[in-house]
C-alpha cells in the first residue's frame, strides 16, 4: 500500500480486506498482507472497532465486520434509489412465472429477503422483505451454504442449531452436506416443504466478480398449486434474471455468463 494514502483510505482497505475474507483476521495478518506497520493497522482497527465498524472475536486477536458495518451494507443494498433495476427485473420474472419472486442476501448466519414481487393469486405465502430466515432449510440459504468453503461451513454448523421447522427439515449434518454437494453441482437450491409445510421453492445464484454467490433469485409457491418439478421448468427464466442482475450489479458482461 502506498505510504501517501490517507488514514481514511487505509481504513477502507482494511474493512474491504476483512469483509472479503471467509474468516476473522488479525491485525498482524492484515499488516503483512497490506504491507503496513503493525502499529498503524492496530491503531486503525481499534478506531474502527470503537465506531462499531469492526468487532473482535472472543479471543480478542482477530477482527470481523461489526454491527454498524453490516447495517451500512444492508442499507446500501436496500436503497431503492440506487437499485431500482432489481425491482424491474423481479417484476418481469414474476409476471413470466406467475408466482412470487424474491432476491436474498447472506446476512450473518441467516438469509435476508432484500426484494420481493408478490403474485396476484389470492392464495399466496407472505414472507416479508427485511426479515431473516434460516440457511439450512430454505432454497436460497442452501445456495449460500453450498458456496462456502467446507471449513467455514463446518464452523457455522457448530455455532447454529439446525432447527426442525417441519417434518421435512434436514437436521443431520451429514445428510445436509450430501444435499449441498448436489446443489453445488446443479447450481440450484431447492426447498420441498422444509421451511414451511405446503411450500416449494427453487433458487439460483447471482455471481459476483469473485465468482461467489452474492445474491439469490428465488421463486416459491404453495405445493397445492405448483410442484417442485413445475417450478424447475422456470429455471431458464430465473437464470436469465440472475444474469441480468449480475450485469447490473457488478458490470459482468453477458458473454462471460452462461444460461442453461
Amino acid at each position: 500500500m502506498k505510504e501517501t494514502q490517507s488514514t481514511l483510505i487505509r481504513g477502507f482497505v482494511i474493512l474491504e480486506k476483512i469483509v472479503k475474507a471467509d474468516k476473522p483476521l488479525s491485525s498482524v495478518y492484515l499488516a503483512e498482507e497490506l504491507d503496513l506497520p503493525k502499529q498503524t493497522v492496530h491503531r486503525i482497527a481499534q478506531q474502527l472497532e470503537e465506531e462499531g465498524l469492526l468487532q473482535r472475536e472472543p479471543d480478542g486477536k482477530r477482527f470481523t465486520a461489526g454491527n454498524r458495518l453490516r447495517a451500512l451494507a444492508r442499507d446500501t443494498l436496500k436503497n431503492s434509489a440506487i437499485n431500482v433495476h432489481r425491482l424491474s427485473i423481479l417484476k418481469e420474472l414474476s409476471e413470466q412465472v406467475g408466482e412470487t419472486c424474491n432476491l436474498t442476501i447472506l446476512d450473518g448466519n441467516e438469509i435476508l429477503y432484500l426484494e420481493r414481487v408478490e403474485t396476484n393469486w389470492p392464495y399466496r405465502i407472505h414472507l416479508p422483505v427485511g426479515k431473516h430466515y434460516p440457511l439450512h432449510c430454505t432454497a436460497s440459504g442452501k445456495l449460500f451454504l453450498a458456496d462456502m468453503k467446507a471449513s467455514t461451513r463446518k464452523r457455522l454448523f457448530k455455532s447454529i442449531p439446525l432447527t426442525r421447522e417441519t417434518s421435512q427439515t434436514m437436521t443431520d449434518v451429514s445428510e445436509l452436506e450430501k444435499h449441498l454437494e448436489k446443489i453445488a453441482v446443479d447450481g440450484v437450491g431447492v426447498d420441498t416443504g422444509e421451511f414451511l409445510d405446503d411450500m416449494v421453492a427453487i433458487a439460483v445464484p447471482v455471481i459476483d466478480n469473485d465468482n461467489r454467490v452474492a445474491f439469490t433469485v428465488a421463486v416459491h409457491a404453495p405445493s397445492a398449486r405448483k410442484s417442485l418439478e413445475e417450478l424447475r421448468q422456470f429455471l431458464p427464466l430465473l437464470r436469465r434474471a440472475a444474469q441480468r442482475l449480475a450485469v447490473a450489479e457488478f458490470g459482468i458482461t453477458d458473454d462471460l455468463l452462461q444460461v442453461n
